[in-house]
C-alpha cells in the first residue's frame, strides 16, 4: 500500500531538543492515563508521554547488537496485492539472527543465507509475537527499558510485553483480540493501522480459521477487499492512522485491526491489558441499577420526542428526527452518559495536543478507485451521500416512514409511567435459572457460532 495515502499524524515534541529530559513534563498522570484508558471507547494516541523511555532507543540496529547471534523466527509474506488475507498458517517461516534480518533487508544478502530463497524485491520479513520473557530470558535487566508504569499500571514493564520488528510491507492480517485493550508503542519506522469498531464485525466475515486461541480473523483482505464476496464489507466504518517512533497507540478491546509496516525496517513494543479490575458484589450492583435507570429514562425521553414529531407534518417530522439523532451521536461520543438531557453538562473531552482520537477515514483501497469509498479525506459517504457512521438515524428514519400512524399507536399504548425498579442479588439469582433466559442467551450462543 503506497504510503502516500497515509492521514496526517501529530507532530512528536523530541525530547531532549534543545534541553535536559528533565526539563519536560509529560502530558498525563498516571492515574489520569489510566482513567482515559479504562473510559475511552475509541482509538487514540498518546504523544509525548514515552521520552525518557530507554527503549525509545530500541532500533533494530541496537537490538542486532543486544541479541547477537540469537536465532529468531520469522514469518515470510509475499508482497502482492491479492484479496486473500496472508494468514500465518499460510506463510513459510525462517530462524535468523537479526544481522542476517538487517543484511538481507538491505539487499545485500548471499545465496548462504537463511534467507537466501527469498527475493527481497517480492517477500516481506516480520518477527512477530516476540514475547520479551523468551526474547531476553538471560537479560532481563533490560525489561526495565519499558516503563508502562506511566500509564498506570505500577510494575509493568518489559516483563509484560511483545517485540516486534518488520521489513516494509510486512503485515498482520485484520483480526480483534478477544481480551484486554492494547498499547503500542512505535520505535522505529512507521506502522499503518486499519482499524474497524466492535459493531462492524457482521461485515468482517468473521472466522476462527485458522484458529488462534486468543484471536478472531476476518475473511476480508482489508486494503484489497473482494466486494462481489464480501459486500456487507461495504458498511464498515474504517478508522486509519499512521503511528510514527514516539508515538503510543490505545487499542481498545474488541477493535479489529489491520497493521502493514510502510518503512523499511520497524520496530514496535506493546502490551496487551485485561480492564476487568476486582469490585464488589455492591458496586456491581449499583452500576447495574443505575443502567438501568438511564435505560428507562432514555426510552421516557425518546417516547415523548416521537410522538411530538409524529404530530406534526412529513417535513417537520424528518426535521425532528434528525435533531434526535444528531443530540444522541454528540452524547455517544462526547461522553459516557446514558441519558440524553439537555440540562446535565457535558464531560470535558480528553482529546487534545497530546492525545489524538483515531478518525473514520475514507481510505481507497486500490481496487477501489473511484468505488465506495471517498476521497475527501473525512467520513465514510455512500452513493447517495449518506455517511456509513450515520446508520442508527438512518434505520430510525426508515422505520418512521414506513409505518408512521402505527409506530404513533404503539407508542403511545407504551407511554406509561414505569415505576423506579432496584435489581437485588435475588432478582440476578432468578434471572439465572429461569427458563426464559436461558433459551435466550441459548439463541445468542447459537447466532454467534453460526457468524
Amino acid at each position: 500500500m503506497a504510503a502516500g495515502s497515509e492521514a496526517t499524524t501529530p507532530v512528536i515534541v523530541a525530547a531532549g531538543a534543545g534541553g535536559e529530559e528533565g526539563e519536560h513534563v509529560k502530558p498525563f498522570k498516571p492515574e489520569k492515563a489510566k482513567e482515559i484508558i479504562m473510559s475511552l471507547q475509541q482509538p487514540a494516541i498518546f504523544c509525548n508521554m514515552v521520552f525518557d523511555w530507554p527503549a525509545r532507543h530500541w532500533n533494530a540496529k541496537y537490538l542486532s547488537q543486544v541479541l547477537h547471534g540469537k536465532q529468531i523466527r520469522f514469518r515470510m509474506g509475499m508482497k502482492s496485492m491479492s484479496t486473500v488475507p496472508q494468514f500465518e498458517t499460510t506463510c513459510n517461516y525462517v530462524e535468523a539472527t537479526l544481522e542476517e534480518f538487517l543484511t538481507w533487508n538491505c539487499d545485500q544478502s548471499s545465496i548462504s543465507g537463511p534467507f537466501r530463497d527469498y527475493d527481497h524485491s517480492k517477500f516481506w520479513a516480520y518477527a512477530d509475537y516476540k514475547y520479551f520473557v523468551s526474547l531476553f530470558e538471560d537479560k532481563t535487566d533490560l525489561f526495565q527499558d519499558v516503563k508502562w508504569s506511566d500509564f498506570g499500571f505500577p510494575g509493568r514493564n518489559g516483563q509484560e510485553s511483545t517485540l516486534w520488528i518488520g521489513s516494509l510491507g510486512a503485515h498482520t492480517p485484520c483480526h480483534l483480540d478477544s481480551y484486554g485493550c492494547n498499547l503500542v508503542f512505535q520505535v522505529q519506522g512507521r506502522k499503518r493501522w486499519h482499524l474497524f469498531p466492535p459493531e462492524d464485525t457482521p461485515f468482517l466475515y468473521p472466522t476462527r480459521i485458522p484458529y488462534e486461541e486468543s484471536s478472531v480473523f476476518s475473511k476480508i483482505n482489508v486494503v484489497n477487499p473482494d466486494l462481489k464476496r464480501f459486500p456487507q464489507f461495504r458498511k464498515a466504518q474504517r478508522h486509519a492512522v499512521t503511528l510514527s517512533p514516539g508515538q503510543v497507540l490505545f487499542v481498545p478491546r474488541h477493535w479489529w485491526h489491520y497493521v502493514e509496516s510502510i518503512d523499511p525496517v520497524t520496530v514496535s513494543i506493546n502490551s496487551w491489558i485485561e480492564l476487568v479490575e476486582e469490585t464488589s458484589h455492591a458496586v456491581n450492583c449499583c452500576y447495574l441499577n443505575a443502567a438501568v435507570s438511564a435505560f428507562f429514562d432514555r426510552c421516557r425521553t425518546s417516547e415523548v420526542v416521537e410522538i411530538q414529531a409524529l404530530r406534526t407534518d412529513g417535513e417537520h417530522m424528518k426535521k425532528e428526527e434528525l435533531n434526535v439523532c444528531n443530540h444522541m451521536e454528540v452524547g455517544q461520543t462526547g461522553s459516557q452518559n446514558l441519558t440524553t438531557g439537555t440540562d446535565k453538562p457535558e464531560a470535558a473531552s480528553p482529546f487534545g495536543p497530546d492525545l489524538v482520537p483515531v478518525a473514520q477515514r475514507s481510505e481507497e483501497p486500490p481496487s477501489e478507485r473511484g468505488g465506495i469509498f471517498g476521497s475527501d479525506g473525512k467520513d465514510f459517504v455512500d452513493k447517495d451521500g449518506e455517511h456509513f457512521g450515520k446508520l442508527h438515524c438512518a434505520k430510525r428514519q426508515q422505520i418512521m416512514s414506513n409505518s408512521e400512524n402505527a409506530i404513533e399507536e404503539q407508542i403511545a399504548s407504551n407511554t406509561t409511567t414505569t415505576p423506579q425498579t432496584f435489581i437485588s442479588t435475588d432478582d440476578l439469582l432468578d434471572c439465572l435459572v429461569n427458563p426464559q433466559v436461558t433459551r435466550i442467551v441459548a439463541q445468542l450462543l447459537i447466532q454467534g457460532r453460526s457468524l
